[in-house]
């Protein structure tokens, strides 16, 4: 096999701490969101990209704490990587989603890669490079649809095509590219982000997470060596925790919007919000209608993650022992957690503005970011399906689909 070709020395980004285990990932977490919540209105306000606050979330170790014991991670559960992202995508949810496509592409190269690939891409995440994503495509008829192609080329491959939703590929040191070969067969390609004909255009344009980056990646005529080719469709074809565990991200990203809505509502009634002239009280937080908004939202919070944490230990589950079984348990668990969640995020973004009242909608609070970001993040997958999926398998014992969009 060929050395694999790594990124420009120019895009290296400074070195990362190692996490040794979960409760440190847990803390650096926390300290890393403390930094950047400050900014994050502002950020939304003006579109500012994050690559100041990318740079200092790789420095931190945060993104190789997915990586194996045996090539010098802190394996964290799953548990534990849901929870690190509900707390930085309740600082800035945009931030919080960039990693998606990361994690999940470590947990194909743990899954499909060789044992080299796995130890060079491991150790490139310890050292705090990041994987964006080049996958979705517009313009096919699903999505599992792909138009993007890979050629055999003397010792290596060339890849074509177009892409777009390539969140954080803008911020990226690597590319991974979902490409089709000439009998339809699905691979995961990891260009380095200098890759000549690689290019990723800023034109996303999205009313919310509006600094993920997530527009159009172009691949005209890429090379790339052979070493650097993972199988994808693989990932698929059998009992694999890869869709859960992607999955399983996104929900935690809903989890952290909707505290953030929950925690900014409970603020700005307590602060700002007068009660309403009926309601014959002093204040807004003694109205017993907004009183009973809170205790539904705080309900529905609390139980969006106790699901998520319960998806969390099924996707663990299927990790340890993967098989069609503890598969279709996790899968369903996600499904159910991403429904919860889905449901909470909408739920607290949009109450936070009622009850407000007139004033919470002035710019200078910018909390209908809450509910634009909500609102764009869970469209990633139609919620609808995951209750006929959950029914399915509960009524008929059909076990899920197995494509990572559940």
């Amino acid at each position: 096999m060929n050395a694999i070709v790594q990124p420009s020395s120019g895009s290296a980004p400074a070195v990362a701490r190692r996490i040794a285990d979960d409760r440190q990932a847990l803390d650096v977490a926390r300290k890393y969101a403390a930094r950047i919540a400050e900014g994050a209105a502002q950020r939304d306000r003006t579109r500012r990209l994050p690559y100041d606050e990318l740079d200092a979330y790789s420095a931190t170790g945060l993104w190789g704490i997915a990586v194996p014991r045996e090539f010098g991670g802190a394996a964290v559960s799953a548990t534990t990587l849901a929870e690190v992202t509900a707390i930085v995508s309740a600082a800035d949810p945009a931030i919080g989603q960039i990693p998606q496509n990361h994690f999940y592409m470590l947990e194909v190269l743990r899954v499909n890669g060789t044992r080299e690939q796995q130890r060079f891409y491991f150790e490139r995440a310890l050292a705090g490079e990041r994987f964006g994503n080049a996958l979705s495509e517009l313009g096919t008829k699903t999505v599992r649809d792909y138009r993007t192609t890979i050629e055999p080329d003397g010792p290596g491959f060339r890849l074509n095509g177009q892409k777009f939703y390539s969140t954080g590929a803008l911020f990226a040191h690597w590319i991974p590219i979902v490409a089709k070969d000439r009998n339809g067969v699905l691979y995961v390609a990891f260009a380095p982000a200098s890759a000549p004909g690689l290019s990723v255009d800023d034109d996303w344009s999205g009313f919310g997470q509006r600094t993920t980056g997530s527009g159009s990646t172009r691949i005209d005529n890429v090379y790339v060596d052979a070493s650097a080719v993972v199988p994808y469709g693989a990932a698929f074809d059998k009992p694999t925790p890869v869709g859960p565990l992607g999955q399983l991200i996104h929900a935690a990203v809903d989890l952290g919007i909707a505290r953030a809505a929950f925690a900014d509502a409970r603020r700005f009634v307590r602060e700002r919000a007068r009660p309403w002239v009926d309601a014959h009280v002093e204040r807004a937080s003694d109205d017993p209608l907004t009183l009973e908004i809170f205790g539904k939202l705080a309900v529905e919070l609390d139980a969006a993650e106790a699901l998520t944490e319960r998806a969390g230990l099924r996707v663990d589950a299927s990790i340890d022992d993967p098989n069609e079984r503890t598969v279709a348990a996790a899968s369903i668990a996600v499904a159910k957690a991403r429904a919860a969640t889905t449901e909470v995020a909408l739920a607290a973004s949009s109450r936070l503005l009622e009850l407000a009242g007139t004033s919470g909608v002035l710019a200078e609070h910018a909390l209908d970011r809450h509910w634009r970001n909500a609102r764009t993040h869970t469209l990633h997958d139609p919620v609808r399906w995951k209750y006929i999926a959950i029914a399915d398998y509960l009524v008929n014992d059909t076990l899920p689909p197995r494509h990572g969009a559940l």
